[in-house]
């Protein structure tokens, strides 16, 4: 049979082919002629706008969303750190009104914490395929112009959320870093701030004799390195990165520079807090927290010799303190360390100090309304320690007499007339009685359920 095919017949099945291919492109390419599969670049579409364009494009884009994009691809990431280093990038990026605290054209409570923590997430994922010495080279190179990021860069330090912010953008962008890259941060950071030797500076001198440095290395060292981690372990890493390159006593004088009570009125450490007289727990808590956190398992790098090595260098910094101030630390610091503590002078036949701990720690509980019975309870614990009976009741003897010496001295004291304008020296006596009085009380109560249950 012949065929009857003419020009309506149909095409091969390649220009068939073809032709579907074509008509199911992308529709930018119909606008875009010169636009293919094989032209495209890693940028995709962006490749089409002038870089100018694309610029603006970014500031239609929260400081999240631009590190979201970053992303995409080596190239658009290439495109954001230029944006970033450019004079726009650095306007619309490097907020630097640290003094009020709302953020201009952002809604109401969003803060410029919450700015640079976006920050540092743009910048952590900008910087990831750069190795550690790079990334803080060029993260320094961004934020350098920065005066309040500087430990002297603000003139009013106070009222600044300039170093705030600062430990908020390091946070970001080292979290998840290992120890060995958050060393180098840390000796980054020494090295830019010229840190060591201002700190050798200030616990070598006399006391207060630097008390603007030694604000400015307080705050610095509270806002950049402290403050912003939640985590106890990263808390014990940073604060042992702090401390351990000094001696001892320079440990204890720069642990109460950072965690010691301040002035209310310039923000200066208050050095004679300790000395002149019975303190408050507000005054002691920094302390007491640092001191558990280096206990504590997660600091890895002390001893509990460390630790309580440091307690005894701190309770004479800048002099020997009185005796209630060390008690009230002791508490605060918790059982293990106040019991540690404790125990190391009785091992080492320190009986008369021991003694005297003891009588003030009764006097601390009850002042600030501990429980009695703690007291009677360590007091137990630290005669465990003692080898022989002999040692136990020559302690005993110790503290009952120390009770009595002081009560002693502190009436003829009253006697003499010399008490304090405010009647403290009559508060402190009457509570000491007291605290005698509810401590042989428990005694008693302890001794009498012994007994009891023996029958």
């Amino acid at each position: 049979m012949t065929s009857t095919s003419g020009p309506s017949c149909s095409m091969p099945p390649r220009q068939k082919q073809k032709q579907r291919q074509k008509q199911r492109q992308h529709p930018c390419s119909q606008l875009c002629p010169s636009l293919d599969s094989h032209s495209l670049s890693t940028l995709g579409y962006f490749q089409t706008l002038p870089l100018e364009l694309f610029q603006m494009l970014l500031n239609y884009l929260s400081v999240r969303d631009i590190s979201m994009l970053c992303m995409a691809s080596k190239a658009i990431s290439s495109h954001l750190i230029d944006y970033i280093s450019s004079p726009p990038g650095n306007r619309r990026l490097l907020l630097q009104d640290f003094h009020n605290l709302e953020l201009p054209g952002k809604r109401e409570g969003s803060s410029v914490l919450e700015h640079y923590k976006s920050l540092g997430l743009l910048l952590k994922r900008c910087t990831l395929l750069l190795s550690t010495k790079e990334r803080l080279k060029y993260v320094h190179k961004i934020l350098s112009e920065v005066a309040c990021f500087k430990l002297t860069g603000c003139p009013n330090p106070l009222q600044c959320l300039g170093l705030q912010c600062y430990g908020v953008f390091l946070q970001t962008l080292t979290a998840g870093w290992d120890e060995l890259e958050c060393h180098r941060v840390f000796n980054f950071l020494c090295e830019l701030s010229n840190l060591p030797r201002k700190v050798q500076t200030v616990v070598s001198s006399k006391p207060g004799s630097c008390g603007k440095l030694e604000l400015r290395i307080r705050l610095y060292y509270r806002a950049v390195l402290l403050s912003p981690w939640l985590q106890r372990s990263e808390l014990a890493f940073w604060l042992t990165r702090i401390l351990k390159p000094w001696p001892i006593v320079s440990q204890a004088r720069l642990l109460y520079i950072i965690f010691g009570p301040v002035s209310s009125l310039d923000g200066h450490v208050v050095w004679q807090k300790m000395i002149e007289g019975p303190t408050d727990e507000n005054s002691l808590k920094g302390l007491a927290e640092a001191i558990k956190l280096l206990y504590d398992t997660e600091a890895r790098e002390w001893t509990a010799d460390d630790v309580i090595s440091l307690v005894d260098e701190l309770s004479v910094v800048p002099r020997e303190w009185l005796m209630e101030n060390n008690a009230r630390l002791l508490i605060l610091s918790g059982n293990g360390i106040c019991f540690t503590f404790m125990a190391s002078k009785a091992v080492n036949g320190r009986v008369m100090e021991l003694a005297r701990l003891m009588v003030f720690l009764t006097l601390v509980c009850e002042k600030d309304l501990y429980c009695m019975d703690w007291a009677v309870r360590m007091m137990q614990k630290i005669c465990k320690v003692f080898s022989s009976p002999g040692e136990r009741k020559s302690f005993l003897q110790c503290v009952e007499n120390t009770f009595a010496h002081i009560i002693t001295d502190m009436l003829q004291t009253l006697l003499s007339g010399n008490q304090d304008e405010d009647d403290s020296s009559f508060f402190t006596l009457f509570h000491l009685v007291n605290a005698q009085a509810n401590f042989h009380k428990e005694i008693l109560y302890l001794a009498m359920r012994s007994d009891c249950s023996t029958l």
